[in-house]
């Protein structure tokens, strides 16, 4: 018997080795970037593909969209969508689909490493036995978790997840969304500065965008003040960088922790210097069990979108 026709799906931009090959034991993968000529590629043959393959690294931008004329869904390798201009993607009938539910754990444990991290000084005190600092005195003293004042920008999946955790630690939790998240048993706050001032850690989970640019701001810094840390592990765009970084120049806040920033990966030189942020290289997601499940789940929606005409987790709203 001969092997079934494979569906032919369009890949723009590296994905990680097993995730590649995983596609391709599936479907015709056509990478884009191997094509000598990839515009005149997609005049020539861009009717030939109903699906594309991305991830919310790379993106994809509207030109692109549409100048693959068959295209009707894209299955994207990330939770963000930040990335991708799904308005193009909606007004020409294409849909778009992310990876969500399957990251979550994986970046709350980091969110809380980082906030065990810059509250204790973990890191820090690695570095400063390294260069031999305990033979002069001991190291200073930090500031203890358990029991105090948590405030989380952004309750979706993420975010529940993290507040999770903040009840093991027997934290006071309070949360700012647009709008109130039915069915939790944390306080709404509906004024970012309010979470602010209450709050001793003020962990960013929100979407990226331009809804959200900026949105810890210098005065959101100015009422979390020189007792409260930050912890960003949803996109750099969220924090005002350069806000961020005179605060804790000054210390203005007493530290905070970032996997993500706003021209990734180039690090601003301020922040390098600085001793009182933990600064990560976007790892939130990056575990061999969390990329494995984003890489099916990537898989799987392209199956359900040749066999029934739908993804299975599309953007906005995720339908199964």
């Amino acid at each position: 018997m001969s092997e079934p026709v494979k569906h032919r799906v369009l890949q723009h931009g590296r994905l990680i080795p097993a995730v590649e090959q995983n596609l391709a034991r599936h479907f015709d993968i056509v990478p884009l970037w191997q094509q000598a000529d990839p515009l005149a590629f997609l005049r020539a043959q861009g009717e030939r593909f109903p699906a594309l393959v991305c991830s919310a690294r790379h993106g994809i931008d509207g030109a692109l969209i549409a100048g693959v004329p068959g295209l009707r869904a894209i299955a994207s390798f990330g939770a963000g969508y930040d990335t991708l201009d799904i308005g193009t993607a909606q007004r020409l009938g294409v849909q778009v689909s992310s990876t969500p539910d399957v990251l979550n754990d994986c970046v709350a444990d980091l969110a809380w490493g980082a906030l065990i991290d810059i509250a204790r000084g973990l890191t820090e005190s690695d570095r400063f036995l390294r260069r031999g600092a305990w033979l002069q005195g001991p190291f200073r003293l930090a500031t203890r978790v358990s029991g105090k004042r948590l405030g989380i920008v952004g309750l979706g999946r993420i975010g529940r997840a993290i507040a999770q955790r903040g009840a093991g630690f027997a934290m006071d939790i309070r949360y700012h969304n647009r709008r109130p998240v039915d069915g939790v048993p944390y306080a709404h706050v509906a004024e970012l500065a309010e979470l602010a001032r209450w709050a001793d850690f003020l962990v960013v989970v929100v979407a990226g965008g331009s809804g959200t640019q900026h949105l810890i701001s210098a005065d959101i810094l100015a009422a979390l003040g020189p007792q409260g840390y930050l912890v960003n592990v949803a996109r750099g765009s969220a924090v005002d960088e350069a806000a961020l970084t005179a605060a804790l120049q000054a210390r203005a806040i007493a530290g905070a922790a970032l996997d993500v920033f706003e021209r990734e990966p180039c690090l601003p030189e301020q922040l390098a210097g600085l001793d009182n942020v933990l600064l990560l290289p976007h790892i939130g997601t990056a575990t061999h069990d969390t990329r494995q499940a984003m890489g099916e789940l990537v898989v799987e929606n392209l199956h359900a979108f040749f066999r029934t005409g739908r993804l299975c987790t599309p953007i906005p709203e995720t339908v199964c």
